[in-house]
């Protein structure tokens, strides 16, 4: 069924077209996409979006939701710390986040049943449930939905955009490529799933030293900081103009064979290659990743980290003209936010670098004026057991986590949501990953009745969520 909504100045009236299959009425796919053209676009509330993404599930009762009254067995071994948000328990480890959250909306209530880290990680970054069983695998499938970005990317390309700025990246690299597993890595969720390869994002790659190194936790040298586009990487002795001559060369080689392949699929993904040397052959792109370009002083307030120099590169596409950028806080050493074992890590290493990074990027924004318009998304794809194992390591649960907002009209020194004594249940408006794709996608100008072309034809609806309406001013 294809419901389209139009909006007029006197209120949301509906008009309904219905399918019960793709040649009923004469609708096939491009008249059913093309419909929408009478469908309003939602007035945007925001302009960008950042999307910190902390794989492996933060543990809520060590971050925004304690329980300091909670039995012992389950509080955590931290106190809460003096935060300006009345009612707010903020771990004492987040004492740089404690002084900005009269500038934050924490969702304390965020929750879905996918209590797997590739089906939660698909979950949050598209809103729509992963079509692998947990358990049944861990990399990116061409079944997946595409990701908030894609869909951005996938509405501003039909709108006609001829920007040659990239409107959707992923730093620092693909989810899952530094992680050390028993097979090799790459998550779902990031990715333009069944959309054209046009819709994927530009994907950065920075190594680590060897396969004990985690470079979110470590101070970086200016050299390793590179973000190159992944695939597109120059070799030491290869310069831009010798790679824009060589790509030149390249197509004339190929272009007898280029005309045999008449494949739409192999047609977009040059499309894309094309469009990724155009991107990354830009004067203004390459500035925009040159993160060498900041104050020293500024870059060591977000943190010399992997994480907080990419979150500052995030800032600069923003401001460069990127619409929506993801990083990744990634699970290097198989664990990190993952933390079954123990704490020691979120304490060495986890909660500092998060909090460095996000306090230094709203108050940067706020800065520069980027704040009103820019949404920051800050959250993990699923929490921990409210009791705890010895050495307080707790495994995974989905059933509620947080979710930290700011920006874009965004309440300041707002909590969203309830919580029982244990942080194990929402009592009071529980928030699903479909809710929070929806919000975040309305809040960019996306109408969630708009359609996408799914797999085989088949139309799909952005969005069956609902809007947040209780966070925004």
């Amino acid at each position: 069924m294809l419901t389209v909504t139009q909006n007029r100045p006197n209120g949301q009236r509906r008009a309904l077209i219905q399918a019960a299959g793709a040649g009923l009425l004469g609708l096939n796919l491009p008249d059913i996409l093309a419909a929408q053209q009478i469908v309003a676009a939602p007035t945007p509330r925001v302009k960008n979006v950042i999307f910190l993404f902390l794989f492996g599930g933060p543990s809520q009762l060590e971050t925004f939701d304690m329980k300091p009254t909670a039995p012992t067995t389950i509080r955590g071994p931290w106190k809460p710390t003096p935060c300006k948000t009345p009612g707010l328990h903020i771990c004492e480890k987040l004492p740089l986040t404690a002084s900005i959250t009269d500038r934050l909306t924490v969702i304390k209530t965020m929750s879905h049943d996918f209590n797997d880290h590739s089906g939660g990680s698909h979950y949050v970054q598209t809103g729509h449930r992963w079509q692998v069983p947990i358990g049944g695998g861990f990399n990116v499938t061409p079944q997946d939905w595409p990701a908030m970005g894609s869909v951005v990317k996938h509405f501003q390309r039909r709108q006609g955009s001829t920007s040659n700025k990239p409107s959707y990246v992923v730093l620092p690299n693909s989810l899952g490529r530094l992680q050390e597993y028993k097979v090799r890595l790459k998550r779902p969720g990031e990715t333009a799933g069944f959309l054209p390869p046009l819709d994927e994002p530009l994907i950065t790659r920075i190594d680590k030293k060897d396969a004990a190194d985690n470079p979110y936790w470590r101070n970086m040298a200016d050299e390793e900081l590179s973000f190159e586009i992944d695939g597109l990487q120059l070799l030491p002795d290869l310069q831009m103009e010798r790679l824009i001559n060589r790509n030149t060369l390249l197509e004339q080689f190929n272009r007898q064979r280029d005309r045999l392949q008449s494949h739409a699929g192999v047609g977009a993904m040059n499309d894309f290659r094309r469009k990724a040397l155009d991107l990354v052959s830009s004067e203004e792109t390459r500035i925009a990743f040159d993160v060498t370009k900041e104050p020293d002083k500024l870059r060591k307030q977000y943190g010399n980290h992997l994480f907080g120099q990419s979150v500052l590169v995030a800032r600069r596409l923003i401001e460069a003209g990127t619409r929506f950028v993801t990083v990744h806080y990634d699970c290097v050493d198989g664990y990190s936010w993952d933390s079954h074992r123990n704490c020691e890590s979120l304490d060495k290493h986890l909660l500092p670098t998060l909090d460095s990074a996000l306090s230094s990027l709203v108050l940067d924004l706020e800065t520069r004026g980027l704040l009103d318009e820019t949404l920051v998304v800050c959250m993990g794809e699923m929490g921990r057991t409210p009791k705890a194992k010895d050495g307080w390591g707790r495994d995974h649960w989905s059933t509620l986590f947080p979710a930290v907002l700011a920006g874009g009209g965004i309440k300041k020194g707002f909590v969203y949501g309830r919580t029982d004594r244990d942080a194990a249940y929402a009592t009071e408006n529980m928030v699903t990953p479909e809710d929070l794709s929806r919000t975040i996608l309305e809040a960019l100008g996306v109408n969630p009745a708009w359609m996408l072309p799914g797999i085989a034809g088949r139309p799909q609806l952005v969005s069956d969520g609902k809007f947040i309406s209780d966070i925004w001013t």
